[in-house]
């Protein structure tokens, strides 16, 4: 029988789910799918799922009653459907940054040899697509 220490040391920790915070589940859900290409899933108790497609779900959970802190989640999306992403973001009237500050709107930034955009989603949550991952030292 292997030690938790050794079983820890050969399997591989990934994120499976994480709630995200909404004033409108469905509303934040939708965009969120639309804007990336993907569907949302049949509730789930009070979450709202939209599948990644990576093994990881976002579970949206209505909070009307308190401010939401805003988040940043960022996605590493392929390079062929980039450019949809950024057309489905100007359909929906929604300005993309090429920099986390949203002071280069309607651009998009070429880092790491990919390239990248900013956006706010329904409950201002500070979203991101990327085509490469950033390099980490």
């Amino acid at each position: 029988m292997q030690s938790v220490q050794q079983h820890a040391a050969t399997t591989v920790v990934r994120l499976d789910h994480t709630a995200v915070l909404a004033r409108d589940r469905r509303l934040s859900a939708e965009f969120l799918a639309a804007v990336l290409g993907l569907a949302v899933g049949a509730p789930f108790g009070p979450f709202l799922p939209v599948d990644l497609g990576n093994g990881v779900t976002l579970d949206y959970y209505e909070q009307r009653e308190e401010p939401i802190q805003s988040q940043h989640y960022a996605f590493l999306v392929p390079e062929e459907r980039f450019d949809s992403m950024i057309t489905r973001l100007e359909a929906l009237g929604v300005t993309y940054y090429a920099d986390p500050h949203h002071s280069e709107p309607g651009r998009v930034n070429r880092l790491f040899g990919g390239r990248g955009a900013y956006f706010v989603d329904p409950s201002g949550h500070n979203m991101e697509i990327m085509t490469r991952p950033y390099v980490r030292p």
